[in-house]
């Protein structure tokens, strides 16, 4: 029986190994990361593909039915998991909803990469495009039907989203008691390379610790593996920015908020003649003037009450930091007629009472309050979901949108909020 099985594994290790090589060879980038994750196959518990971020585990007869551009694709993106740092970003999300999020993020990366994923199960929603799997998991209903392809193994999530028969081989120690290791009796190099034909046991999750040992692991090995393909001039602009933006260190929404504001602080030297009781001596002093921010806030309903307190708070702390007037407009498809409401540096500024809303969404008569009050604020601030008619051209001043959900914005800066 041993020997049928290893003949019948054979040419299925034989396509994995000649996708692999086939994207080394083609994506350098991709090839690279997938060389980190050993081959194994799967026992009953892997009806796909699945990886714990130490190798690759395949079902032999998915892989049968796969074609080698297929193949390819598979291969791919469990490494892109393992690059991406979902194994150790999911934090409190539900597992569910994660892995679903999780998959389309990656897939539509690969897609625009030009690989072929297999015809069914496949996750890509084009709604999706460029989001990070943080950006996309509020956007996941509670309910939704959609499921991953393959097995994420990052953790242990018995009441998040694991189905009843996994709760079930979890709770079995003799599910898999070798934390990835092959059965007793596989060699060593059976169980580096994968060629054993006994099938790999289910691996057990691992510790906090050891996650985060592991990320740090699949950091380096992303920036090694984009370096020698950047300088081999075989990394896609597209793949590029993606790694940049992976490699560099993200900022929450209020860090990014902050640091808008300080760069437009006017602190400048003062030449002015000072009194005479401080001197005959003309010495250059400090000057700070404070800045002039207009922030909006979309009132059509796409804005919760809670997450507009939250941004108006926000406002209020940073305007003491940096000296800031604030002019508050509530917009939805007209300027609120109670508007603008202003604060000065000191004043503490809290979300006005009363605020009516819930007709469309449009930017547009807010600029045109800005341009009609011969206004020129040193930056605008939107709060918004961005869904809604744009002005054609954008105005003289800096303009950041601070966004909730996907949607994009002709002009100015982009913050995301989610």
């Amino acid at each position: 029986m041993a020997e049928s099985d290893d003949a019948a594994l054979g040419p299925i290790l034989t396509k994995l190994a000649a996708a692999r090589t086939r994207l080394i060879m083609e994506r350098p980038f991709l090839g690279a990361l997938v060389m980190h994750l050993p081959l194994k196959p799967g026992g009953d518990w892997c009806a796909t593909t699945g990886t714990d971020a130490q190798a690759f585990y395949f079902n032999p007869k998915f892989i049968d039915n796969l074609n080698l551009a297929q193949t390819q694709f598979v291969l791919a993106h469990e490494a892109m998991h393992c690059a991406m740092g979902h194994t150790h970003r999911r934090n409190h999300r539900v597992k569910r909803r994660w892995d679903v999020a999780c998959d389309h993020a990656v897939n539509l990366i690969l897609i625009e990469e030009g690989l072929k994923p297999p015809l069914h199960g496949i996750l890509a929603d084009q709604n999706y495009m460029t989001l990070s799997a943080e950006e996309i998991y509020p956007l996941i209903p509670e309910d939704t039907p959609e499921e991953s392809f393959d097995q994420h193994m990052f953790d242990n999530d018995n009441d998040t989203g694991a189905s009843p028969d996994e709760n079930e081989r979890q709770d079995n120690p003799d599910a898999g008691e070798s934390g990835g290791q092959g059965k007793e009796g596989q060699s060593e190099a059976e169980e580096r390379d994968g060629s054993g034909s006994q099938a790999s046991q289910k691996p057990n999750e691992l510790s906090p610790s050891e996650r985060e040992e592991l990320a740090e692991q699949w950091k380096n090995r992303l920036a090694a593996a984009a370096q020698a393909a950047r300088q081999a001039g075989k990394l896609s602009p597209s793949m590029m920015r993606w790694v940049d933006d992976l490699l560099a260190p993200s900022l929450p929404w209020r860090a990014l908020l902050a640091r808008f504001f300080a760069v437009n602080q006017r602190d400048d030297y003062s030449w002015r003649r000072p009194s005479r009781r401080e001197g005959d001596a003309l010495l250059p002093r400090l000057s700070s003037e404070g800045i002039d921010v207009v922030a909006a806030i979309d009132t059509s309903g796409s804005i919760s009450d809670d997450e507009l307190r939250e941004f108006v708070s926000e406002l209020d702390a940073l305007k003491g930091q940096v000296r800031a007037r604030i002019t508050l407009l509530a917009c939805d498809n007209r300027v609120a007629e109670q508007a603008p409401w202003e604060f000065e540096p000191w004043d503490t500024m809290q979300l006005p009472s009363g605020l009516a809303g819930g007709g469309g969404t449009d930017f547009r008569p807010v600029f045109d309050w800005v341009e009609h009050e011969n206004r020129s604020p040193n930056m605008l601030v939107y709060f918004t979901d961005a869904e809604g008619d744009f002005p054609k051209t954008p105005p003289g001043y800096p303009v950041i949108w601070l966004v909730k959900g996907k949607g994009g914005v002709p002009w100015g800066e982009r913050v995301q909020l989610n």
